[in-house]
């Protein structure tokens, strides 16, 4: 997703990053267990969205909002009544609402060159629909970045229906959005999705259709969107294609990283022609909801379940849990070398127009609610009152759970339990041979020599690495005295470092997001269940095509190694006994006579080094900054790595 004039986000100016969008919010889900369309069902979701007005925020006018939406199935009797032309049968075409330039010169070019990407994706363009909608009770900051309105109707040119359909759209709307101004907030077979730069009592208003009896569904998401310094956007108001989110993804940066350098892997069969097209799979400029929906739609469409992907992306906490049986921690240890996770605090709710469910990420700081009523009507809601239910037709309630899904399954008509869905799962493929085959623990690994420094050259390795007297009496000594963080009071008064006129680490000019500290914080220790420092090493693989191969990676119990932990990985195959792990090892350093010249140079020589490694069968790299002397430096680790990783992921 482009960032459009009508997204009313800035672009990234002094100390403001777009990419740090991040919201906390109002979320709620209404759905009927017979699976019937009505539009009591849609009525119900915009009360529970309008009681829900305090979850979201206004600004300097009081008629602006952050952003309020409803996400619904597609009324199919009621929207071929308003249309000219003729619709397939139901699934058998894709519909969505396009954001569209405000200038209706503008508007009419995008809408032609999309007409050309659909037939070029196979689809047929059946007409577009003028969306009414009622402006008036818009603030002037909301009208001045609205878009203009158009709902899209297309149909495969083949006759594709439901899911191979979906697939279809999704190559035609990520071209569409990343070549174009124009922004859909769903294109489906499946469902539809309202939503704007509004208050939770504008919406039903903007949209007047919303109001019609023949405007039916079994469910309805609906969101209040309160963006957390950050600005409001019409794009990025919810219920996005497949989720609408409660709460903040911290890790999302690095979960976008991740995402953008295994790119160079997806391949699908199920997702047609060249899969390169359709990127980034990640679109700047959007929010963190944003990243984790575009990440999810990949996955399902990729032929997973939407649970399943779900699980993929918010696991429980497995890897301390004694209690958990077996079945589950392969199945989640196994997903762990594919994608690591996305973490909250989190309640997403989720659907696909078939199934509609939540998931509370595993610290479970964003708790949610649900009901079931006597006559198979399903709420549930971020928090309690979003509707008025007699509590005498309630014959079921209860919290959503740490880590536990809650699911209805509109076309079976009943509620699938947590545990019947993860044991499914597990179930589904032989996870734990898999693992048992393909990771191999570290503490597993024989023990191999490794050179062991004289104590004589402490010294010039304290220097070379800019360790300080501070740091070595404060902070280092009471440590190996007594195994304990050292504690200590008041501020520093030392000058940050881009300000400093000594010399400094490169990490010293890195400070840790604000966005990434949790709210209430966590204890790693206290909360021992839902945290762990264990980490992968090896090849990556396409997460797509999962197999027994996609798990063949190196288990690290922490992320910091000692020289006898290194020396096994440097050394992982020299029996020959673990295939799969040819490591090479790059002498990362510098002639310090050459300067920064110098410096440039030799990083752009070991990024060659490494892809031709690559090429001929590397599957480890090793970056070394060992054998420093008074002619050669060490490059610093943080420069070199990431300039190793990007250049990977610039060479694909």
């Amino acid at each position: 997703m482009a960032i459009h004039h009508f997204s009313g986000v800035p672009v990234a100016q002094g100390l403001y990053d777009p990419n740090l969008e991040k919201d906390a919010c109002g979320v709620a889900m209404v759905a009927t267990l017979t699976g019937e369309a009505r539009h009591d069902i849609v009525a119900l979701g915009l009360t529970a969205l309008r009681n829900m007005e305090h979850r979201g925020a206004s600004g300097a006018e009081p008629d602006s909002g952050d952003g309020a939406g409803i996400l619904i199935r597609i009324p199919d009797s009621y929207l071929r009544a308003e249309v000219a032309f003729p619709l397939p049968e139901r699934g058998g075409y894709g519909v969505g609402i396009a954001f569209l330039p405000s200038n209706e010169q503008k508007a009419d070019e995008v809408i032609k060159s999309v007409e050309v990407l659909a037939r070029e994706e196979g689809l047929t363009v059946l007409g577009w629909r003028d969306l009414p909608i009622n402006s008036s009770m818009l603030c002037v900051t909301a009208k001045s970045v609205m878009p203009s309105f158009k709902q899209l109707f297309v149909a495969g040119a083949k006759g594709e229906s439901d899911l191979e359909l979906d697939r279809l759209l999704f190559c035609f709307r990520k071209r569409a959005e990343h070549g174009h101004e124009i922004y859909f907030p769903s294109l489906s077979t499946q469902t539809l999705v309202y939503k704007g730069m509004l208050t939770t009592g504008q919406l039903e208003d903007f949209f007047p259709e919303l109001s019609d009896e023949r405007v039916a569904s079994p469910l309805a998401l609906v969101h209040s969107r309160f963006s957390t310094n950050t600005f409001p956007s019409w794009p990025l108001a919810h219920p996005y294609r497949y989720i609408a989110h409660n709460g903040e993804i911290n890790t999302v940066k690095g979960n976008r990283n991740w995402m953008r350098a295994r790119e160079a892997l997806l391949q699908s069969d199920l997702i047609p022609g060249d899969i390169k097209r359709v990127f980034p799979i990640v679109s700047e400029g959007g929010s963190d909801s944003a990243s984790f929906d575009e990440v999810l739609e990949l996955l399902y469409l990729g032929g997973r379940t939407l649970p399943h992907a779900m699980l993929m992306m918010i696991p429980e906490a497995w890897e301390n849990n004694s209690t958990m049986d077996q079945s589950r921690r392969d199945f989640y240890a196994f997903h762990s070398s594919l994608i690591e996770p996305w973490d909250g605090p989190a309640c997403v709710t989720f659907t696909d127009g078939h199934q509609v469910g939540a998931v509370l990420d595993r610290n479970g700081l964003r708790p949610s609610r649900f009901w079931v009523t006597d006559e198979g009507l399903v709420v549930l809601a971020s928090e309690v009152g979003v509707l008025d239910i007699p509590q005498e037709s309630v014959v079921r309630k209860g919290r959503l759970q740490p880590g536990k899904m809650f699911l209805v399954d509109l076309k079976e008509g009943r509620i699938i339990e947590d545990e019947e869905i993860k044991s499914t799962l597990a179930k589904s493929a032989d996870f734990g041979s898999w693992v048992d085959k393909g990771i191999v623990k570290l503490e597993d690994l024989p023990a191999r020599e490794h050179i062991v420094y004289p104590h004589a050259s402490v010294i010039r390795r304290q220097r070379a690495f800019g360790y300080t007297e501070e740091e070595l009496r404060i902070l280092l000594t009471p440590m190996a005295r007594a195994g304990l963080e050292p504690l200590g009071s008041m501020g520093t008064d030392s000058p940050i470092a881009a300000l400093s006129n000594k010399p400094r680490l490169l990490f010293d000019y890195f400070t840790q997001l604000f966005a990434q500290v949790t709210n209430p914080p966590l204890d790693a220790i206290r909360e021992e269940l839902v945290t762990s420092l264990s980490a992968t090493i090896g090849p990556e693989h396409n997460i797509l095509d999962p197999g027994p191969d996609s798990c063949r990676q190196i288990l690290l119990p922490f992320p910091v190694i000692d020289n006898d932990e290194l020396a096994k990985i440097i050394h992982v195959n020299a029996d020959k006994t673990q295939t799969g792990f040819t490591p090479y090892v790059v002498r990362g350093l510098f002639s310090v006579a050459e300067g920064g010249a110098g410096l440039a140079a030799r990083i752009t020589e070991l990024q060659g080094e490494v892809s031709r490694a690559i090429e001929n069968g590397a599957r480890i790299i090793v970056l070394s900054d060992r054998d420093g002397d008074a002619d050669n430096a060490p490059i610093p680790s943080l420069l070199l790595t990431a300039a190793i990783h990007h250049h990977l992921i610039r060479e694909q």
